[in-house]
């Protein structure tokens, strides 16, 4: 995955910035989640997480969800610097 340079004036980055610092999230973290849940409505995201529980149980905390999250960012960034070096 490469990584890309996106210009926004710096009252929105400074807000995203503290979107991201209260969920416990990185910027980088916090924006590619917004980018996943960006076309789909809260109400089939919902939907999608209950018939997920019901067909396997699986159903993690928020605080599961973020250390989830963290992992997943270690892993792009692991294999950003395998590609560039």
């Amino acid at each position: 995955m490469l990584d890309a340079d996106i210009r926004v004036p710096a009252e929105a980055k400074a807000a995203l910035t503290a979107l991201a610092a209260a969920e416990g999230l990185s910027l980088r973290a916090c924006l590619i989640r917004l980018a996943g849940t960006a076309g789909m409505p809260p109400a089939s995201a919902e939907r999608a997480c209950v018939a997920l529980h019901a067909w396997n149980g699986y159903a993690p905390t928020t605080a599961e969800q973020r250390a989830l999250d963290r992992e997943l960012d270690r892993r792009l960034a692991a294999q950003g610097s395998a590609r560039a070096g």
